[in-house]
């Protein structure tokens, strides 16, 4: 089986393994304005990553948690919080912190280093904020780089879990602009990009036609609509 990524709108995703598990990566879906209706009400759920605890990541991790009894992988403390929320407590094995790796589901989740801030939507401070590399069962790793702007270590990401994709912001504002992303994809050493958090609202005007001006020579922009799905 293929791999299947499906952009839900801004920054949230849902990966279909070739082992048939189902992913859901920051499940921001009530409330996003990009968020097809058909994509509201996941009908299952395996595993829930979370980069960081802005609302606009966290989103509906407890409801689809609740729903369907899934593990939910986020930074130590905002895995803390997310208890606290109604999704089950596990012993800490679904709590890492940068650098950690854990296998969950059949697949692996290393946490990353990314610069951004992190709290909930109560204000609680959640810890630092991530990025994830998801390895699926048959080695291909998606590398979602949450919020963050570049930073020279992502050529370190690159060389320790050599991405096959990286997903990365580009709205600009509150994360990199395609200026940023461009020098990003050089550092990962990455062939293909899947850009997101732009377009949600207004502030946010990165756009992958400018990050295509200016990746790397090489480098594949995948732009699919809100509710369409990449192949690999």
């Amino acid at each position: 089986m293929a791999t299947a990524l499906t952009w839900l709108g801004h920054s949230a995703f849902r990966v279909d393994s070739p082992g048939g598990k189902r992913i859901y990566v920051d499940p921001f879906l009530h409330g996003n304005p990009k968020c097809p209706e058909s994509e509201l009400e996941p009908e299952r759920c395996d595993l829930i990553v979370v980069t960081h605890g802005h609302g606009d990541h966290v989103g509906d991790t407890a409801a689809i948690h609740r729903r369907f009894g899934c593990p939910v992988v986020a930074q130590v403390e905002l895995r803390g919080w997310l208890t606290k929320k109604g999704v089950a407590d596990d012993g800490s094995a679904h709590s890492p912190n940068k650098g950690g790796t854990i296998s969950v589901a059949g697949l692996k989740v290393t946490l990353t280093d990314a610069n951004h801030s992190s709290s909930t939507p109560d204000g609680t401070y959640a810890g630092e904020p991530c990025g994830v590399v998801l390895e699926l069962e048959d080695g291909f790793r998606i590398y979602f780089a949450g919020d963050t702007n570049v930073f020279g270590d992502m050529s370190l990401i690159g060389r320790v879990y050599p991405p096959d994709v990286a997903v990365l912001p580009i709205g600009d504002h509150f994360t990199m602009g395609p200026r940023e992303a461009a020098v990003a994809l050089e550092l990962l050493g990455v062939a293909r990009c899947v850009p997101c958090h732009y377009g949600t609202f207004g502030l946010l005007t990165g756009t992958p036609d400018a990050l295509r001006e200016l990746a790397p020579p090489g480098v594949e922009v995948l732009t699919p609509e809100p509710g369409g799905t990449l192949t690999f």
